[in-house]
C-alpha cells in the first residue's frame, strides 16, 4: 500500500504534471512543424530544384519485385518483395523539421528570458525601503521628543 501512496505523491507533484503537459504540447507542435515542412516548405524548394519531391529521394540498394514466381510450380505468387533503399530525402525532411523546432524553442526561451529580465529590472528599479534605524537612533529620537515635550 505504501508503494501506491508514494507513486501518487510522485505523480501529483507540480513539476511532473507540468512535464506531462509539455510533452503533450511538444508532440502536437512536432506534428504541426512536420506538416509545415512537408506541405509548405519542401514543395517550393523541390520546385526550385526542378520538381524534386524530397520524400521520394532514395538510394536503392536492391530493387523490389512486384511479382514473384513460385520455383516449384512456376506460378506467379502475389506477395511483393519490397525494395531495400536508403531514404535520404525523408532524412532531409526530418532534419529540416528539427531545425525549425530547435529555432522555435530558441525563440520561446529567448522571449522568456527577455520577459524575466524586464521583470527583474522593474523589481530593481523600485525604491528600496529605508533601512530600519538602529537602537541608538531610536533611543536618541525618544530622548529628543521627550525634551521637546518638557521645554
Amino acid at each position: 500500500m505504501g508503494l501506491i501512496k508514494e507513486f501518487k505523491e510522485f505523480a501529483m507533484r507540480g513539476n511532473v504534471i507540468d512535464m506531462a503537459v509539455g510533452i503533450v504540447i511538444g508532440a502536437a507542435f512536432g506534428k504541426i512543424v512536420s506538416s509545415l515542412v512537408a506541405n509548405v516548405v519542401m514543395p517550393p524548394i523541390g520546385m526550385l530544384l526542378g520538381g524534386v519531391d524530397f520524400a521520394d529521394l532514395k538510394l536503392v540498394l536492391k530493387e523490389g519485385a512486384g511479382e514473384v514466381l513460385d520455383p516449384a510450380t512456376g506460378d506467379v505468387v502475389t506477395a511483393a518483395v519490397p525494395e531495400v533503399a536508403i531514404g535520404y530525402g525523408l532524412f532531409f525532411n526530418t532534419l529540416i523539421d528539427f531545425v525549425i523546432i530547435a529555432f522555435a524553442i530558441f525563440m520561446v526561451i529567448k522571449l522568456m528570458n527577455n520577459a524575466t529580465a524586464r521583470f527583474k529590472k522593474k523589481e530593481e528599479e523600485k525604491p528600496a525601503a529605508p533601512p530600519k534605524p538602529s537602537d541608538e537612533v531610536v533611543l536618541l529620537t525618544e530622548i529628543r521628543d521627550s525634551l521637546r515635550a518638557r521645554g
